[in-house]
């Protein structure tokens, strides 16, 4: 099937001439749209590969038309033309989700060369859409940036093969869902997958759970214990922080590497096994290795494919596509009506730093969700630029509740605050208690005591 594209300009004869120079230079079918409603209505109709749009157009601009098509069609890519010199407009442009943009006037091979790199670009959107789909957890990997183009490149190239990845990037990047994304599109996706998150494991039981282990191996040892890499038999071990094991798993899953077997504790066979590992850090593991805290052919057998992920400071022009995607699926969560940001918020995020991450995002627009009073999220909504300060009980504080007993006031304010804490935190971690504890820096324990006291259950946020 020939590859199809839509010109949408005012200027007819601009459409008609770069239909006649595309469709045999690229081989391709040229569709023209006069006006952005034309275009709309073609949209509705007829799927494309690319879009080429005018930004300066009577009636719906470029822009609208943009916005219209990130809305209702997130994996086009679309290309700008703008006039000569007005640079600002192109940067607008990209800010909005734009792929590129060509000034007016154009040399034809210059534009040719920018479409042949977008429709490169396209390809890769259709094979990340053919990934999600294929990935049975429900978590999608977001993306039309170079970096993350390259990142879904990576994934198809590796997930294909059997040996093993090492992915790194920094917290909250989303390697976990980049780890189940290649075992989800590998000849292993019908067995387990088994995530293993190292740091929160202890050194001595990490080695008994990866392994296993015979009756009487250790004091309370009962019974017989198959380990990890039994249980994932023909399946995938996902070794989440691997920086961060000692130097004794380290030579034990070197051994699994090398010779595809494990030794039980207190078993005196050698078992064969069959598994693929993927492994993540966010450490520097050369610096470890010159730190004489990581061993240097372990890190070699780790790293066969590495996939570096971005972090969202070096992809911001992904965060619209992210945030789309992050309410609307915590909105489903927390059964609120489905919610948008408003402009000054999406600027804001869009100049912050992210120092973490795709995490920290979510994090922030769970709460703008929980905190906003209408169906837009507004700056007093959201943790960032100090707005933080000023949202807890403020409201409140001013109206009927500042006429109540101090004792019943706080117990209101301390139930709302609680629901919504705590509902963020667990909504972003589907439900895990020990996850959300971790990430409230509490123990277990006392979080589901508060959760008992308040009448928080951890089901309505799976």
């Amino acid at each position: 099937m020939k590859t199809k594209i839509l010109v949408v300009d005012d200027e007819k004869d601009m459409t008609r001439l770069l239909q006649r120079t595309l469709e045999p230079e690229i081989d391709c079918r040229v569709s023209m749209a006069f006006s952005g409603k034309m275009a709309q209505s073609i949209l509705e109709q007829e799927q494309f590969d690319l879009i080429i749009c005018d930004i300066k157009m009577p009636g719906m601009d470029g822009f609208e038309l943009l916005e219209y098509i990130n809305k209702n069609f997130p994996e086009l890519t679309v290309i700008m033309l703008t006039a000569y010199g007005n640079i600002e407009s192109a940067v607008k442009a990209i800010k909005k989700g734009a792929y590129d943009f060509v000034p007016k006037p154009f040399e034809l091979d210059e534009i040719v060369f920018k479409i042949r790199k977008a429709l490169e670009r396209s390809l890769l959107i259709k094979e990340n859409k053919r990934l999600i789909k294929e990935n049975r957890t429900g978590q999608k990997l977001i993306g039309k940036s170079e970096p993350m183009l390259k990142v879904f490149d990576q994934i198809n190239l590796v997930a294909s093969s059997d040996v093993t990845v090492l992915i790194t990037g920094e917290s909250g990047t989303g390697k976990d869902i980049v780890a189940r994304s290649i075992h989800a599109l590998s000849p292993r996706k019908g067995n387990s997958f088994i995530p293993v998150n190292c740091p929160t494991i202890p050194e001595n039981i990490l080695e008994s759970e990866l392994f296993g282990y015979k009756k009487g191996a250790f004091t309370n040892a009962s019974a017989d214990k198959e380990g990890i890499f039994q249980e994932a038999d023909k399946g995938t071990i996902f070794l989440d922080e691997i920086g961060d094991i000692g130097p004794s798993i380290q030579t034990k899953l070197l051994r699994v590497l090398q010779e595809k077997e494990i030794k039980p504790l207190g078993d005196t066979k050698i078992l064969k096994v069959d598994v693929r590992i993927i492994a993540s850090t966010n450490r520097d593991l050369e610096q470890k290795i010159a730190d004489n805290e990581f061993r240097e052919d372990f890190f070699y057998r780790l790293n066969v494919l590495p996939i570096e992920l971005p972090p969202l400071r070096d992809r911001v022009t992904d965060i619209p596509f992210l945030a789309e995607h992050l309410i609307h699926k915590h909105c489903d969560k927390l059964k609120k009506e489905h919610k948008v940001i408003s402009e000054d918020v999406m600027d804001l995020l869009m100049k912050h730093s992210w120092p973490g991450n795709i995490r920290e995002l979510e994090n922030i627009l769970v709460q703008g969700i929980l905190y906003s009073k209408s169906n837009v999220i507004e700056l007093v909504d959201i943790p960032l630029n100090g707005n933080s300060k000023k949202r807890v009980g403020s409201k409140k504080l001013n109206g009927e509740i500042g006429k109540l007993p101090y004792k019943e006031a706080k117990e209101i304010i301390l139930h709302e605050f609680n629901h919504d804490y705590i509902g963020a935190k667990l909504s972003i971690n589907d439900g895990n208690i020990t996850h959300a504890a971790k990430q409230s820096s509490m123990d277990r324990q006392a979080l589901q005591q508060i959760m008992k006291r308040f009448g928080i259950n951890p089901d309505n946020f799976r």
